[in-house]
């Protein structure tokens, strides 16, 4: 049996990933459950898988008296605390945002393997992490849960040594993908969080809305899979049934499938090298009526080009990307801002910061911090409406 610790229990992934260890009681034991603020669903989820520790991170609660089987730990340092105190081989990072990068850098520091959920990490500390997460005598410690970089891994799986020539990373194209720019720059919060494919959590649906997500994931795959920035390819497929795929240098295109589900991932992730059944549904292909798949609007979705950009400029740019993201993102559900300002925050950050080193946790905190300064400080200014070039 394998002991996972779950950081982001109450969130979408995390959530999944429960129903998922549900399904194998004999394969997967709980270690530790951590969650944000939803301390009552934390609650009822250490009564159902029994963790001996568990944390909430932005606030502390009081303790149900039939839970004092579990240690808990309360404050924003009880992420990194129970990534590395925690009982168990894995760590399943399923938080949201840069909080991840010192929680799984504390997992590794202490031998154990990292399901990585959070792409934030790699984004803003992507030398860093790969660096620490080389392969050991058990095979990889870093394995991807994204269901993009999921199934390209997946597809590497049946290369043997032959070296891929370009990574097919797909996207779903989001809400607005055939709205006109004008219009999608006004759009509201409930218009964005519309996801056509995809249940997630608010702020990945935003990302998605803006392909931000997808500009982390090109960060993500440069480091996941040693690739260089003209070796990533965005290929916008709708349909969300082929999740990535890799081209190798004879022309041959290796691709996964399937339904739209991630339990998939998380379970591949799980138990790899094995595949266990997830309770997802199976992938009629008799039922798809079409697959499509175009190149992706870079004027009305400026996050591409950014992600090359900052990948080519090093140093902290991707972290700025990110951290600047982040605060737009927030800024935006809380309806401070039109959708249309987000972009325009990630580049004056970028602008301002994109040069500064990041070589260290310090340096990343650092990089982290005068990037959402700067975005907070764009947000402010007036709006120069959506005409404004980015990148």
């Amino acid at each position: 049996m394998r002991g996972i610790a779950i950081l982001g229990s109450t969130g979408s992934i995390g959530r999944q990933a429960l129903q998922v260890i549900s399904l194998h009681p004999d394969r997967f034991f709980v270690t530790a459950l951590t969650a944000h603020k939803n301390a009552a669903l934390l609650f009822e989820q250490v009564r159902a898988f029994r963790p001996r520790l568990a944390a909430l991170t932005g606030e502390e609660a009081p303790v149900p008296p039939d839970l004092s089987f579990c240690q808990f730990l309360f404050g924003p340092d009880a992420l990194e605390k129970t990534a590395r105190i925690a009982e168990g081989r894995d760590v399943l990072a399923a938080v949201v945002g840069v909080a991840g990068l010192k929680a799984v850098m504390a997992a590794r520091q202490t031998g154990k393997r990292v399901l990585l959920a959070n792409k934030e990490t790699l984004v803003a500390g992507g030398e860093m992490v790969t660096a620490a997460c080389r392969p050991d005598e058990n095979g990889p410690t870093l394995l991807p849960v994204d269901s993009e970089h999921s199934a390209i891994f997946q597809c590497l799986q049946g290369a043997g040594p032959n070296a891929y020539e370009k990574i097919l990373l797909t996207a779903s194209g989001g809400p607005f993908r055939t709205w006109e720019k004008s219009r999608m720059e006004n759009a509201t919060v409930a218009e964005a969080l519309g996801h056509p494919t995809w249940s997630m959590g608010a702020k990945i649906t935003v990302d998605s809305a803006s392909m931000f997500n997808k500009a982390l994931e090109i960060i993500e795959a440069k480091w996941l899979f040693d690739a260089r920035p003209e070796q990533i390819q965005v290929v916008v497929h709708p349909q969300s049934i082929v999740h990535s795929a890799v081209q190798f240098r004879d022309g041959a295109v290796i691709a996964q499938m399937g339904v739209p589900d991630m339990r998939l991932p998380i379970l591949y992730a799980m138990s790899y090298p094995e595949r266990l059944e997830t309770g997802a549904p199976e992938l009629d292909l008799f039922a798809l009526n079409r697959l499509t798949f175009e190149r992706p609007d870079t004027e009305k979705f400026p996050a591409i080009n950014m992600a090359y950009q900052a990948l080519r400029a090093g140093g902290a740019a991707c972290c700025v990307l990110n951290a600047a993201n982040e605060e737009a993102c927030f800024s935006f559900l809380r309806g401070e801002i039109p959708f249309g300002r987000i972009p325009q925050a990630v580049d004056a950050a970028l602008q301002k910061h994109g040069h500064l080193p990041a070589r260290t946790l310090d340096e990343i905190d650092r990089a982290d911090a005068l990037a959402r300064e700067e975005a907070r400080r764009a947000l402010r200014a007036p709006d120069e409406g959506g005409g404004k070039r980015i990148g």
